[in-house]
């Protein structure tokens, strides 16, 4: 019998857990899967004496994730502890330091440290493994690296944070407000500690920085990202854009362009009858373009227990079999500094504003919009409790974002804007 490929897993939360079941749940089809047996010789976390409903009697203990990182008797580390810097990073970098193959499931971590941690590993003939970082139990990465290797990858978008996709539909199904959908989300323990990770695009933001990486062949840049969060979506905006055909998404979406690389986590709109339009809930769903294959949509579970460790395991049973792809898809060292696109592509755009209901508002509005290069493919006016205010709503035909908030920047002068505008992208789909 081939010897056994022995792990120490370093974290024994929702997913580390879950990982140890798996092991001990499926150690037979797992042999039967990979020819040799799978194997945890050890474990580290916080505290010894939590009830974890888990039997780890048999493994051994360290206090400090980064001795278990160097222990003799582990070939591969799984890291699921989370956190950008500190024990995770110490960690990792001592496992790559004694030869170690590396699991993880740390986004954040791979966002800021990802290039360093991968030439590491690489120029000691050892791999980094990332599945359970992206989008839970969807397999991403390797339908990139893998699947879709052959393809001249055209674009990657999806919605990567299943709390803010439980959020924006909830608001949608049940006509409640944003703070208040917030507050529900919090007490059922959807969000983050810090709630800005999820609801500030943040969390979504280090995934699609991975994921564009491996498309485009370019190194981590995750602070060339523009993020904005949800917290600025009002139920009528959803609302509104329901009655357009329109649903908000939280839409991440990384494009090489000839400006230089786009990526983005912003509120966009998608037609509702789209696969991301229909996504409901905490799914997530991520879709892949390349020039072979054309159109690849990927949905499944973004979080929780079964399916991280899912991934976590799928990486585990491809190092068992041998597999020694780079971290990336190509090897570190030939991935190449990505030149930020200056302005995203231009594409329609709703516009929300409320504005004195008074004759020549709407013209003077036009006129600004006018002198920008936005030009108008649909307006509607609704009804409001106060009369003397006059919501509006907007469609642009295709045009740059820039000039978009130029031209915002510029209506508080025209004496007619009530509140602050709002403009959120049309995506096409």
């Amino acid at each position: 019998m081939s010897e056994p490929l022995r792990l120490g897993v370093a974290g024994l939360g929702t997913v580390g857990i879950g990982t140890v079941k798996i092991v001990q749940n499926h150690a037979a089809l797992i042999q039967r899967r990979t020819g040799r047996p799978v194997v945890i010789t050890a474990v580290s976390a916080r505290s010894r004496t939590k009830n974890r409903d888990a039997d780890l009697s048999s493994y051994a203990w360290e206090d400090d994730p980064v001795a278990l990182a160097r222990r003799e008797d582990i070939d591969v580390f799984v890291e699921l502890m989370g956190g950008a810097d500190g024990s995770a990073l110490d960690a990792t970098r001592a496992a790559i330091a004694t030869g170690k193959d590396v699991v993880t499931a740390n986004k954040a971590m791979l966002a800021l440290h990802g290039q360093a941690l991968a030439e590491a590993a690489e120029a000691k003939g050892h791999v980094i493994r990332f599945e359970a970082a992206v989008a839970g139990g969807i397999p991403v990465v390797k339908a990139l690296t893998e699947g879709l290797a052959g393809n001249d990858i055209r674009r990657v978008m999806g919605v990567m944070n299943g709390t803010c996709n439980y959020i924006l539909t909830r608001m949608e199904s049940a006509g409640l407000p944003y703070a208040e959908v917030f507050e529900e989300a919090r007490q059922l323990g959807y969000l983050e500690a810090d709630p800005n990770l999820d609801v500030g695009g943040i969390d979504a933001g280090h995934k699609l920085s991975l994921l564009a990486a491996i498309a485009f062949g370019t190194r981590v840049s995750f602070d060339a990202v523009r993020l904005e969060g949800i917290g600025r979506v009002s139920i009528d905006d959803i609302r509104r854009a329901a009655d357009m055909g329109y649903r908000i998404k939280l839409l991440g979406v990384a494009q090489m362009t000839g400006r230089g690389l786009e990526q983005r986590m912003t509120p966009c709109l998608v037609p509702a009858d789209s696969p991301l339009g229909q996504l409901q809930g905490g799914t997530n769903m991520v879709v892949i373009e390349g020039d072979s294959v054309g159109q690849i949509v990927l949905r499944g579970a973004g979080a929780g227990a079964g399916p991280t460790a899912s991934a976590v395991m799928s990486d585990v049973i491809e190092i068992a079999r041998g597999s020694r792809i780079p971290t990336f898809g190509q090897p570190a060292t030939d991935l190449v500094e990505a030149v930020p696109a200056g302005t995203s592509a231009p594409a329609p755009h709703y516009l929300r504003l409320e504005l004195a209901d008074k004759p020549g508002a709407l013209a003077k509005v036009a006129t600004v919009l006018g002198e920008e290069g936005v030009s108008i493919d649909r307006m509607r006016q609704y009804a409001h409790a106060d009369a003397t205010v006059a919501p509006v709503l907007i469609v642009t035909h295709k045009t740059a974002r820039d000039a978009i908030d130029h031209a915002l920047s510029r209506l508080p002068a025209t004496g007619v804007l009530i509140g602050e505008p709002v403009a959120i992208r049309i995506e096409s789909v």
